[in-house]
């Protein structure tokens, strides 16, 4: 057990608050807040124009070092290391805890923005012998939030931070796992309380109601909307989707829409954040089906104001695309992808079973839509093919390949590929692989004089009268007329959120312009030879029993690395993170994809065909490596290639 100075001396109180109706929501309004020389009498530092994206910490009170992994890195003897057990289904130390937090203080304290943690901030419940408790669950959740205010407090700042910190819930940050059921519940309430410094004040209502609210992280110019993905999670066996009124999941997305529409009518941009992200491939369906088409739609009709979004939950670096033309949304029950592939439910999801995952989206991609290709067959076209010049010789193939472009923009949506949005999966702390942050840099330009977060204060806000919902049931009478085979399309039993204007430009997540994402830097801690720096110096002090338990004077060995940065990458050539970049990223990767069950087809002769050996995708190869954190070595990596 570690020493009883991490424990919080305040006693975790529930707080019950009454649910809001969706339909008396208040907008946030543009006096929410007062300027900070009421406060500190004194400038803010400004912007940094990075954000902290930290999950899946699961921390371990239960851990000890050179205990046997097998037995959870509970008891017994073997080869867990003093930081965490890489590459094992062990939790996480508190002392990779702690040094993680020292880390963040020490680098990254003044030099981001504000922070999102998304999720699972307790231990798993894969020890038989030390089953998890409810208390257990809320206590490390509090240590955890306890970290945080550590690092980011602010005494001269009525809000005691000098950054704002988002959490959003975890599969394992409740009892049983996975399991969650409408709220108000036992689980919302105390949240409400453990996270009572992050939430803020006029949102704590909604959180109680469903676990999901809205931070303005730069006040009336950015907000993070924190989802309750546990009513979209199709292992949570308490809900059924978001198709009825009745579910929480459908109140969540006409919560969600509510919440964008009023940022839109400020002018202002979202990111949103999750635990479980909205995979959608192979035999992955992390979502049910009714809850990914609206989230999809949603995102599409929302692009003027979505910045971009990011989860947690699969432990591996990737990130997928949402195809706005797999929206069926008034008849999603005849998609039959839908009812063909269920979600592996499973908390133990393997290298293999990754690795499929993976390659289930390189698939993906390799279907989409193909930029036409010069007269040369150079790949410039892949880099250039939104240029208003790219793809159009000189001579007589000027009208054909102006065509083609022209078709070819048309298929994803435009220059700007609007057909698609992404979400980004950012890989874990605890250590199935090795530990990691996430930076992201974004756009400022133009934001250097705007009051932070810091340097304001919440101030109660009237309901804005103007924002009638009613505009929202878009082309309701329209979808009555559309006629299918065998007769009429049914009309949505919810409101179809509008688009963007038709003036508009397009949004921060298509170019680049103020809050676009423009790089991320991952960082990773080589708990490897961590833990073999560590044994050294333990056996040089003749301390050959050190145990997980005491803090041990390891500040100088443990340390995060730059695993690769965005910015100045070789291999992805990815120049800002709009969706444009990541389409083409995609189609990097895709190249060259081979479906590996070809190899097992006869020719007319009941002969095996011959498998034609595909050329070799140093893409694909880096997206593989980066997706287990650089853990696997080249021998496993050609193991999953082939």
């Amino acid at each position: 057990m570690i020493s009883s100075s991490f424990l919080p001396s305040a006693v975790l109180l529930a707080v019950c608050a009454s649910a809001i109706p969706v339909s008396d929501q208040q907008p946030l309004g543009s006096d929410f807040f007062i300027d900070a020389d009421t406060i500190s009498g004194r400038p803010s530092r400004g912007l940094a124009g990075r954000f902290l994206h930290i999950t899946d910490l699961h921390p371990d009170l239960h851990y000890k070092s050179d205990t046997d992994q097998d037995d959870a890195c509970h008891r017994g003897e073997g080869s867990a290391g003093y930081f965490g057990a890489q590459g094992t289904e062990c939790d996480s130390p508190f002392t990779l805890i702690n040094e993680t937090f020292r880390w963040i203080h020490q680098n990254l304290k003044d030099q981001v923005d504000f922070v999102i943690w998304t999720g699972d901030s307790a231990r798993h419940d894969n020890d038989e012998s030390i089953p998890r408790t409810e208390n257990e669950v809320i206590q490390l959740n509090d240590l955890t939030a306890h970290k945080f205010y550590e690092v980011f407090q602010k005494k001269d700042s009525r809000r005691g931070l000098s950054i704002p910190v988002v959490p959003t819930i975890g599969n394992n940050d409740i009892m049983p796992h996975n399991i969650m059921k409408d709220g108000p519940n036992r689980w919302t309430k105390r949240f409400s309380d453990v996270w009572s410094k992050f939430i803020p004040e006029h949102q704590r209502h909604s959180f109680v109601e469903g676990g999901w609210f809205t931070s303005e992280v730069i006040p009336g110019k950015l907000a993070v909307i924190s989802l309750n993905t546990m009513y979209f999670f199709e292992s949570n066996s308490a809900v059924d989707g978001c198709k009825s009124k009745s579910e929480p999941g459908f109140e969540h997305m006409e919560w969600l829409r509510v919440q964008l529409k009023i940022l839109r009518s400020r002018n202002m941009k979202a990111i949103l954040i999750g635990h479980v992200p909205p995979a959608r491939s192979g035999t992955k369906r992390s979502w049910d089906e009714t809850c990914w088409q609206k989230y999809a739609l949603w995102v599409h009709q929302f692009r003027d104001v979505i910045v971009g979004s990011a989860y947690g939950h699969m432990n591996i670096d990737h990130f997928m695309l949402q195809d706005s033309h797999k929206v069926k949304i008034v008849d999603t029950n005849d998609d039959p992808e839908s009812s063909t592939a269920p979600d592996d439910h499973s908390d133990k999801f393997s290298v293999s079973s990754r690795s499929s995952y993976l390659s289930s989206l390189r698939k993906d991609w390799s279907k989409m839509p193909s930029p036409p290709k010069s007269k040369s067959n150079k790949a410039d076209s892949l880099e250039e093919w939104a240029d208003d010049d790219s793809l159009v010789p000189t001579g007589d193939d000027r009208h054909v390949q102006k065509s083609k472009k022209k078709r070819f923009l048309k298929k994803i949506g435009g220059p700007f590929a609007e057909r698609y949005s992404v979400s980004l999966v950012s890989p874990s702390l605890v250590p199935n692989y090795f530990p990691t942050l996430r930076v992201v840099e974004y756009n400022i330009t133009g934001l250097e004089d705007v009051t932070v977060w810091s340097d304001t204060q919440e101030e109660p806000v009237e309901v804005d009268s103007s924002l009638d919902d009613d505009d929202d049931a878009v082309s309701t009478d329209k979808k009555k007329k559309k006629k299918k085979k065998g007769g009429k399309k049914k009309p949505p039993n919810f409101k179809v959120p509008e688009p963007p204007s038709k003036s508009a430009p397009p949004g921060p997540a298509y170019s680049n312009q103020p809050f676009t994402w423009l790089s991320y830097t991952q960082y990773f801690a080589n708990l490897t030879r961590i833990n073999e720096q560590v044994s050294k110096a333990s056996e040089q002090s003749d301390n050959s029993s050190v145990t997980g338990t005491g803090k041990g004077n390891f500040d100088d060995i443990f340390s995060f690395e730059v695993e690769y940065d965005t910015k100045d990458d070789h291999t992805y050539k990815m120049k800002d993170l709009t969706v444009r970049s990541f389409f083409k990223l995609a189609t990097r990767i895709a190249e060259n994809y081979s479906d590996k069950s070809s190899s097992n087809e006869i020719d007319a002769e009941g002969k095996k065909k011959k498998k034609k050996k595909s050329k070799k995708n140093r893409v694909w190869r880096a997206f593989l490596q980066r997706a287990f954190v650089g853990y696997l070595d080249d021998d496993e990596l050609d193991d999953l290639e082939t």
